[in-house]
């Protein structure tokens, strides 16, 4: 068998490489939380803009939910305990779920 040249192995290292699955994280709507504190939450947690939080903030309201990000499956989930510790913290039952893409 003939050994791979260092640029064969690199490339070969290059292809077996996959991205890791990517996961939404989707703040859902309640009749308890308030708008400012969504849009605060957004800004905070997830690094929306004033006008980027507020537009989410009307999906989830209006729609049910509202996707805040996509991110690695870690990074979802460190988001997610996140918004659930600032909601408790706050006495809102505010509540976001993982979906994988």
């Amino acid at each position: 068998m003939d050994p791979l040249t260092e640029s064969e192995t690199l490339i070969k290292d290059q292809e077996e490489v996959a991205e890791p699955p990517l996961y939404r994280v989707v703040l859902l709507n309640d009749d308890y939380t308030t708008m400012e504190f969504v849009i605060e939450v957004l800004m905070v947690v997830f690094s929306k803009s004033a006008e980027r939080a507020t537009e989410i903030m009307l999906n989830v309201h209006r729609q049910g939910s509202g996707m805040c990000g996509l991110y690695p499956l870690e990074i979802a989930e460190t988001k997610a305990e996140t918004v659930h510790a600032l909601a408790r913290q706050r006495g809102y039952p505010l509540r976001c779920t993982l979906e994988k893409e």
